[in-house]
């Protein structure tokens, strides 16, 4: 009678049995670990390899194997293997020379270097080039715009503002008022063919023009709540007539702080008188070329991206309502636009950048 190859004895000892029990038991363990302690432990009962792959339902080869690494390793063998992968074709002075050259050269004739270009110019693949960009976080592609404040009050207006948006006064509202102009309602020619799976909305690039409106909102910092309506013109009048809306809707006696731009309608002598007849309204003006710092910007970025630029608008009411609807709707859940940094931090990325560019003139 054939009985196979004979099988070394396995010797398991009570404590790496409890072990062995708790790995095979345990719901948290891997299920490959948990297989590998219930193949030793039939093993350390007298069963041979046949009869264990049968009970567990594995193969032979298994049993084997998992046997033999804790007959020889103990409990360590039933551990992974570290898996050396296939050794580097690149190396460090590759990687070196390709991060130099996005930094600090421009490719022949064309104003930034592309994965192609560069992976050509290295004997690369464009794969490899990649991955080194990935690595390093290089994005030749990509530029951002900046613009420097003239405004001779730029770093006490900063100061003034972010305070008001960190530490606000006491029995104090803080509005953001601005307005967002010349917004166009415009009507796609051919209807918007509808999101389908794997295949986005699609829109017509040409378009009808069908007027403007602007935009007058005042967002309170503290809550979020917006106060907004909707004018065919962008005059002092209107400016006048929103500033009136924003006293019906305001509490009495209580002081309000209004960050602003420096748009010439805020600042026309009537406007002035009426804020000299109201004077529990404070006035701080953003920098000049300074609006990103009125948080009411960033409800009209939110607004734009909702409302207008995907939208198709037959007629100028009907723009209106959809961003007033959507400002309506947002009240009902309002939340506020949260202000991070300080004043120290936003002078001093200013100063740093003021330092790298040549004739800035600071």
């Amino acid at each position: 009678m054939r009985t196979g190859r004979p099988k070394k004895p396995l010797e398991i000892s009570d404590e790496d049995r409890e072990k062995l029990n708790m790995m095979a038991r345990r719901p948290k363990s891997a299920q490959a670990m948990a297989m590998r302690a219930r193949i030793v432990l039939s093993c350390g009962q007298g069963m041979n390899n046949s009869e264990v792959a049968r009970k567990l339902h594995v193969t032979g080869a298994t049993i084997g194997k998992w046997r033999e690494r804790f007959r020889e390793s103990g409990l360590d063998g039933l551990l992974d293997e570290q898996r050396i992968g296939a050794p580097r074709k690149i190396t460090d002075q590759q990687i070196e020379e390709v991060v130099t050259k996005t930094l600090e050269s421009m490719p022949t004739n064309s104003t930034h270097w592309s994965t192609r270009l560069m992976a050509e110019e290295m004997g690369l693949t464009q794969n490899a080039v990649v991955r080194i960009w990935r690595a390093f976080g290089l994005q030749p592609h990509r530029v951002e715009n900046f613009k420097f404040s003239k405004d001779p009050q730029f770093v006490e207006k900063v100061r003034d503002i972010v305070g008001l948006y960190l530490n606000p006064p006491d029995r104090a509202i803080v509005l953001c008022v601005d307005e967002k102009s010349q917004v166009q309602a415009l009507n796609r020619t051919e209807p918007i063919l509808p999101l389908a799976p794997g295949i986005p909305a699609r829109q017509s690039h040409d378009y009808e023009r069908h007027g403007v409106t602007s935009l007058f909102a005042a967002m309170d910092v503290a809550s979020g709540v917006t106060i907004s309506t909707c004018y065919r013109r962008h005059r002092h009048q209107e400016f006048l007539r929103f500033l009136n809306e924003i006293e019906d809707n305001l509490p009495a006696r209580v002081d309000v702080h209004l960050v602003m731009d420096n748009y010439g309608t805020h600042k026309v002598a009537k406007v002035r008188s009426w804020l000299t007849r109201h004077p529990r309204y404070h006035v701080h003006f953003t920098p000049t070329s300074g609006s990103w710092l009125n948080l009411v910007e960033r409800l009209f970025a939110e607004v734009t991206e909702r409302c207008v630029r995907r939208g198709s608008h037959t007629a100028v009411p009907v723009l209106e309502k959809a961003m007033l609807d959507y400002l309506d709707q947002r009240n009902k859940n309002p939340k506020p636009f949260v202000w991070t940094a300080d004043a120290d931090l936003i002078l001093g990325k200013v100063e740093r950048l003021c330092k790298r560019i040549s004739r800035s003139g600071h």
